[in-house]
């Protein structure tokens, strides 16, 4: 057989066959290192297609999810836009009974709780982060399988 780069044959590409093939023609055709290579082509070609099912309903999904996901990001950015006019109506409504300076002093008091609040919580949540220790361990024993590999050789 020629190489594809001769101009000749094109090699020719793993897949699994999609009729039935009788035994008798199996055992004809074949030695048993041909049959175990061609059940690990076709093996491999069946985990192949497998992954890239996977991988395109995977992004099918995420893809929806990031067009649903920009529509709470737009309400969240108008509730807070929102929350300056709210801060405003508490503002004025404090002054009905207060100076009006004090009354925009306890208001900018309740912004800065409110913000510190959120903040403490968010802290708290980013304290909590750590690393992901069962991949480091399984990529440590993987390393370490590898380099015993090679030294038996």
């Amino acid at each position: 057989m020629t190489s594809a780069r001769d101009g000749g044959d094109v090699p020719p590409i793993p897949s699994i066959p999609l009729s039935a093939e009788t035994p008798e023609r199996i055992a004809g055709e074949t030695s048993i290192g041909g049959l175990v290579r061609d059940a690990t082509a076709h093996l491999s070609t069946l985990v192949r297609a497998e992954v890239e099912l996977a991988k395109s309903e995977i992004a099918g999904e995420i893809k929806k999810a990031v067009k649903g996901s920009v529509y709470f990001i737009v309400a969240l950015t108008v509730l807070l836009f929102s929350l300056f006019f709210f801060f405003i109506f508490v503002g004025e409504l404090l002054a009905v009974w207060l100076p009006s300076w004090a009354a925009y002093l306890i208001d900018f008091g309740g912004m800065l709780a409110f913000a510190g609040f959120f903040a403490f919580l968010g802290f708290r949540k980013l304290k909590k982060l750590r690393a992901p220790q069962r991949t480091i361990e399984s990529a440590r024993d993987t390393v370490a399988a590898l380099r015993h590999r090679g030294e038996a050789r």
